[in-house]
């Protein structure tokens, strides 16, 4: 078995460049506020401040 190093891999660089090519929508805020009160319900800090910058950034009305 031949190998051929190294193994070419995308780069986290060229992975947010192509999540940025196209613009996603962003959900509405009472269904963000929804999956905010379930992390806190269930303890995931991670969570709850995914959801509160999401919040954050509908309501400020930018794609940013």
């Amino acid at each position: 078995m031949t190998a051929k190093w190294p193994v070419r891999r995308p780069t986290e660089h060229a992975a947010i460049r192509a999540a940025c090519q196209s613009e996603r929508p962003l959900p509405p805020i009472p269904a963000i506020l929804a999956d905010l009160i379930t992390a806190n319900r269930l303890g995931d800090r991670h969570g709850v401040n995914l959801c509160a910058h999401l919040v954050a950034r509908v309501a400020q009305g930018g794609q940013s």
